[in-house]
């Protein structure tokens, strides 16, 4: 920036803060009101976009101002403050801009914005900048480094482990999936050796920079002028596990941690088909004998897939030892048809999970688990729902569901399982709807469901992402790891995966070149190595993803992958031990059942209607925060950790502890239409000082700031990936 237009910069700043938002902050005699929303201004970017997610997925409410948007509006003092009752008000908690100014040098909107943020205390994000002392950093071109990012390891300093990136252990690993592609970018450097007066450079993220024995900045803060920046000086987008890993840090360094809505990470594991036995792949048919994909006359599986008594005892073992409950989705028939088969009164299998029974949580799988969809016509492949002569669509009635279920729910009791009678798994999620063959719900399901009291029905993550009522039910979208069901070994696994995944060149299916959610493999595994030296970190790093996506819907696997090789097992060690690398012991996943999961994603679905609908008032006036949503909407915040509920009389205990702060859902106490929480005095966000002790130092336009095509299209961890692919 030149000095004519500095000058400038810095008298518009001057006059703001004279004439404007300083002088309602700092002299009125009512400590301000500041509003629980964030500020977005969004360029069209994939780190603006990548922060917008966490706060969608979080619930924490935002306002976008889109950049290129014609009429939008202008960022001046009215649109930022005002007074309510004669009380000075700050409309946003926190500011995310695209870089330190995306406006251009000498513009008014940043001078408000300067000298809005120092008289309420609004700390700003700088979501993707370069170095340069305009943010405290050297340029990167003295004894910096520019450039390529992927796999660097990156690790929180001590100030920010004592900070809002406590959470993490410390490492924070940059992903690397495809090295012909670049999938991040960014700008290594030390802070300035002398800061401005009053400025100080703490670093937060850093990572050594290549060829040199110092560290630059991966994340910062900035404090100068009486203002505060988090300063990012690499691009990332909302996938890729840096991001994930330093999301929630990122929101509770600009709220200072008070904020609606939370994020918690969850790994919940359903194993289906328990009792029952899976049909096994066929390398040489390349299909699975007894199963719909196999060409007519293949005949049965001779050899399907079951637990034993001893993988059982292991599997209480595992679950013990990991600290992971398994939810053991059953089907009781299968432990009846293998006595008969085997003529013997006795199931080994069985015996054994029962004395283990208190180990695992128990949900309904139907009895023999029979697809209650439409009447499937198997003379084809793929099949077709049978029709009657006039053309119609045969269903499988009222009557069949139910007693599918029924019949489970008394074995169930005859063995002493404890079953929530409200959770219901159908046979490959049939009754559902299932593209292409069956466009719509056997409208038999809903009538069922309710007859049988179900309130919480298993659906397909894959096909339907999205919970929705179905009857009386809510969904619950789970889901499906690449461990296949009819794969008891390692061998058998990588063969599958060979023929889903390569081209039909290299002897596949071709079917990952045109689905259009998926990636092909360069060439075949190896039979003998492939599960452990590709599937098993894929498919881990896969699943972690969601993890750290904030997202609660569980994960399903089946029975025959505990069974054999017990295939399943170094995938789930994998995310575990991964995920522990990773973060510190007061973050730990969440591992919910299927009504607490439907539960969670229904109140989740009615509070962000009601924050973006408008109807959620929120705002912290000193140490005390009150939140209003309409009736019957539980409010979701974060604070704290000692923050209290006030009730008519007393208070009482707020949320749950995780990640060292209280999160959870609240609703208004006895005779109360709001949510009022008492924050400790400790945790109070400081008053600004009562005038801004120099004008605010505006930075010359960044511009747009190099995007490597891997991170404007996420580059997929490999197949499999749908999020990515």
């Amino acid at each position: 920036m030149g000095r004519a237009l500095r000058a400038a910069a810095v008298a518009s700043a001057a006059a703001l803060v004279a004439l404007a938002v300083a002088p309602t902050a700092a002299h009125s005699a009512l400590p301000p009101r500041v509003d629980l929303r964030v500020l977005v201004v969004d360029d069209g970017g994939p780190a603006t976009a990548a922060i917008t997610s966490e706060l969608d997925g979080a619930g924490t409410p935002y306002t976008t101002v889109d950049l290129a948007a014609a009429g939008r509006p202008v960022i001046n003092a009215g649109f930022l403050s005002d007074t309510v009752s004669g009380r000075p008000r700050a409309r946003f908690q926190a500011v995310v801009l695209p870089n330190d100014n995306p406006f251009g040098a000498g513009s008014a909107e940043m001078a408000a914005l300067a000298a809005y943020e120092a008289a309420f205390g609004i700390r700003q994000v700088d979501a993707y900048t370069y170095a340069q002392p305009a943010v405290g950093l050297d340029y990167a071109q003295t004894g910096g480094y520019i450039g390529r990012l992927d796999g660097v390891r990156g690790q929180v300093t001590a100030q920010g482990a004592a900070g809002d990136f406590g959470y993490l252990r410390g490492a924070v690993p940059f992903e690397d999936n495809d090295p012909d592609q670049s999938e991040s970018y960014g700008y290594l450097a030390t802070p300035l050796g002398t800061q401005a007066a009053g400025a100080s450079f703490t670093p937060l993220v850093d990572a050594l920079i290549p060829g040199s024995t110092q560290r630059g900045v991966l994340v910062g803060q900035y404090a100068h002028d009486g203002r505060t920046e988090l300063v990012i000086p690499f691009v990332y987008n909302q996938y890729q596990q840096q991001f994930r890993l330093l999301a929630r840090g990122i929101v509770e360094w600009m709220t200072q941690g008070i904020h609606l809505g939370a994020d918690r990470n969850y790994f919940e594991v359903q194993v289906d088909d328990v009792f029952l036995a899976d049909d096994r792949w066929n390398s040489t048919l390349d299909c699975t004998p007894g199963d719909v994909d196999c060409p007519i006359g293949t005949g049965e599986d001779t050899d399907p897939i079951r637990m034993t008594a001893a993988d059982a005892a292991y599997a209480r073992q595992w679950s013990a030892a990991h600290g992971l409950t398994f939810d053991f989705v059953f089907n009781g028939g299968g432990s009846e048809d293998w006595k008969s088969d085997h003529d013997t009164a006795s199931d080994p299998l069985a015996n054994q999970l029962v004395a283990d029974r208190n180990s695992y949580r128990w949900v309904n799988h139907t009895y023999l688990h029979p697809f209650l969809g439409c009447v499937q016509d198997v003379s084809v492949v793929p099949w077709r729902c049978e029709t009657t002569a006039t053309g119609a669509t045969q269903w499988v009635s009222r009557a069949d569901i139910t007693a599918a279920v029924r019949d489970n729910r008394t074995w169930a009791a005859n063995h002493g399982l404890s079953l929530d009678d409200e959770e219901l798994v159908t046979g490959e999620h049939s009754g559902l709807k299932v593209l292409p063959q069956q466009p719509a719900d056997n409208p038999n399901l809903a009538s069922a469901l309710s007859g049988l009291g179900v309130d919480y029905l298993a659906s397909d993550n894959s096909r339907e992402p999205d919970q929705r009522k179905v009857g009386p039910a809510l969904t619950v979208p789970r889901f499906p790891m690449n461990v296949f069901y009819n794969a008891g070994t390692a061998q058998e696994e990588t063969d599958e995966y060979n023929w889903i995944y390569t081209n039909l060149a290299q002897g596949g299916s071709g079917a990952c070149a045109t689905s259009g959610n998926s990636t092909c493999l360069i060439a075949p595994l190896d039979a003998a190595t492939g599960y452990a030296s590709y599937i098993v970190p894929l498919e881990a790093r896969i699943d972690l993803g969601h993890v750290l996506g904030n997202n609660p819907r569980p994960h399903f696997i089946h029975q025959s992958n505990l069974a054999e090789d017990r295939i399943a097992y170094p995938v789930l060690e994998r995310v575990l031990g991964d995920y522990a690398a990773l973060f510190a012991a007061d973050t730990p996943t969440e591992n919910l059942r299927t009504a607490d999961i439907a539960t969670e994603l229904q109140r989740r679905a009615a509070w962000s209607t009601a924050w973006k609908g408008g109807r959620v008032t929120a705002y912290r006036i000193g140490g005390t925060v009150t939140v209003s949503a309409p009736s019957g909407v539980p409010v979701d915040v974060t604070a704290p950790a000692a923050t209290r509920q006030a009730q008519l009389l007393g208070s009482s205990a707020f949320g749950s502890p995780y990640a060292g702060r209280l999160s959870g859902w609240a609703q208004p106490g006895l005779l109360q239409s709001s949510v009022t929480l008492t924050l400790p005095a400790a945790a109070v966000p400081a008053a600004p000082a009562a005038a801004v002790q120099s004008p605010a130092k505006l930075a010359a336009p960044a511009g747009r700031l190099p995007v490597p095509e891997g991170v404007a299209d996420a580059v997929p961890a490999g197949p499999g990936d749908s999020a990515r692919s």
